[in-house]
């Protein structure tokens, strides 16, 4: 809650009641000195209150939140008299992009496949990873997905999904623990992605992941990570994705990749977070030199889209892009991190990564509640550092991460955290964050055929400060004021419901 812009308003015995409010932290939200926006009408039916309001776009208001081009997140709750007091568990979250809205499409007769798990065992590890390899129908023609819905059976153990591509030597299928060895642990492109929080994704009228065609004996593997802190038995689950596909009817439909990029998380390097540090960073690189070495000639990359993942350590996560050895924008950042809210989000403009533009992934994380190291690993309790950006035209490179060279000897002889000793001090802290981002980067570079290029040309470089807005308190105001809901049918759901806080 902390930041939030909040309105609380509803009609009581008396008559409507509505207040400009901002919060502070997890308590009581504080009524605004200046009372920004201004309610249009309220009324109840059928037990549901739905409130129209109106605020200007920039408010010049330190207490409100500066609406931007960017998506948002929109927290709302009610409650069930008119009296106002803590909202419980009726609450609840949606991310929109306020100024870039883009009604959904209406499915009807859509066609889809699934990538669905059937009714398998969960076990009682509080970290499990499932994977089933599987070939879909077959589309004699090239078709594009447009949408991506998640079917999720239970969200309470139901962590993250990803759907890869496989490369061409994998040609069995199998229902089984992933990582154990197979052929089928190769497949690493990703094609759709789902994590906790996150919902439908629809791609732009005009782009498609590509499926079917020449690539219709292609196998998939579905990764299902299960989060089962209480290690509770006898669980079975039937959760995964479906995925709406149409034929391409215009020669200007792009193909959407997804790159991912970040630091490489496995816990075997040894890159250990300490415990007790209240902002800890890591970072990850993507050299696009080394690109044309697998594709050439390289075409710019669109970037439209933006999924980031850590885990629960998680606080912020930005996305840094540059060129010639400068930092030239943010192809996304996230100052507000929320390990229950991950969605992919549209930027609602194209950003363009060029051959010879690096993107460095900043992950901050804090222990202070924690007691011992933190690795990077896939279990919930260890950390990732990851940014999967989605983008057109499609290439056959699908991933681009990295990690310090952490045989570095000084890491290895200052540094040493063990189970029995896993403490720094805080200058020792800062001290071991600036080593692991000078020290030379390793560059691990996979093709859709999964060869896999390694290079020492990394360098993690200084991030600017995250953008701000900047108000324009002008006469002009009046004309800057919109309507926020530009959908009222579609918002209800999101901000009417906000009766009582």
């Amino acid at each position: 809650m902390q930041g939030s812009d909040i309105v609380m308003g509803g009609l009581g015995p008396s008559g409507s009641y509505f207040k400009d409010y901002h919060a502070t932290g997890s308590t009581m939200p504080l009524v605004d000195e200046k009372q920004s926006y201004t309610l249009l009408s309220v009324h109840e039916t059928d037990g549901q209150t739905i409130m129209l309001f109106q605020r200007s776009i920039q408010s010049c208001d330190d207490q409100d939140f500066h609406i931007t081009a960017q998506p948002i997140k929109l927290i709302y709750a009610y409650g069930l008299t008119d009296e106002i007091s803590y909202h419980g568990s009726r609450r609840g979250v949606k991310e929109v992009n306020l100024l870039n809205y883009r009604p959904k499409t209406a499915l009807t007769n859509a066609k889809y496949v699934s990538a669905i798990v059937d009714n398998i065992a969960v076990p009682s590890n509080q970290t499990y990873y499932h994977c089933k390899v599987m070939k879909f129908p077959t589309l004699n023609t090239k078709h594009h997905i447009y949408m991506v819905e998640p079917v999720i059976e239970h969200h309470d153990i139901v962590h993250h999904m990803l759907l890869y591509r496989c490369p061409s030597f994998v040609t069995e299928p199998y229902d089984k623990p992933c990582y154990m060895g197979d052929t089928g642990d190769a497949c690493f492109m990703v094609v759709a992605a789902w994590a906790v929080g996150g919902g439908v994704f629809e791609l732009p009228e005009d782009m498609g992941i590509p499926i079917g065609g020449e690539n219709s004996d292609t196998f998939y593997r579905l990764e299902i990570h299960y989060n089962n802190p209480n290690e509770e038995k006898g669980r079975t689950d039937s959760s995964g994705m479906r995925l709406y596909y149409r034929p391409i009817t215009h020669p200007q439909q792009h193909d959407v990749g997804i790159l991912s990029t970040g630091l490489l998380p496995f816990d075997h390097l040894q890159y250990n977070i300490p415990p007790k540090a209240t902002q800890f960073h890591t970072y990850g690189v993507c050299n696009t030199t080394v690109f044309s070495q697998l594709v050439n000639p390289l075409p710019d990359l669109q970037v439209f889209a933006v999924l980031l993942h850590t885990h629960l350590a998680g606080r912020k996560v930005r996305v840094g892009h540059y060129r010639k050895g400068k930092q030239i924008d943010f192809l996304d950042f996230n100052e507000n991190y929320n390990f229950e809210l991950q969605q992919i989000v549209s930027l609602g403009n194209i950003k363009t990564i060029k051959q010879g533009d690096e993107i460095a992934v900043e992950c901050t994380y804090s222990t202070t509640s924690r007691s011992g190291v933190t690795k990077m690993g896939l279990a919930t309790t260890d950390e990732m550092c990851l940014a999967f950006l989605f983008y057109y035209p499609a290439i056959k490179i699908t991933t681009c991460i990295s990690h310090p060279n952490t045989t570095f000897p000084l890491l290895n002889t200052s540094y040493q955290m063990t189970e029995e000793n896993p403490t720094l001090d805080l200058d020792e802290i800062a001290e071991y964050e600036s080593l692991l981002k000078t020290i030379p980067q390793i560059q691990m570079i996979s093709d859709d055929n999964f060869n896999l290029s390694f290079y020492k040309n990394g360098t993690i470089r200084e991030m600017m400060k995250t953008p701000t807005v900047t108000c324009q308190n002008t006469n002009t105001a009046s004309r800057l004021c919109t309507h926020w809901f530009v959908n009222p049918a579609g918002m209800i759901l999101l901000l009417l419901w906000i009766a009582i806080m």
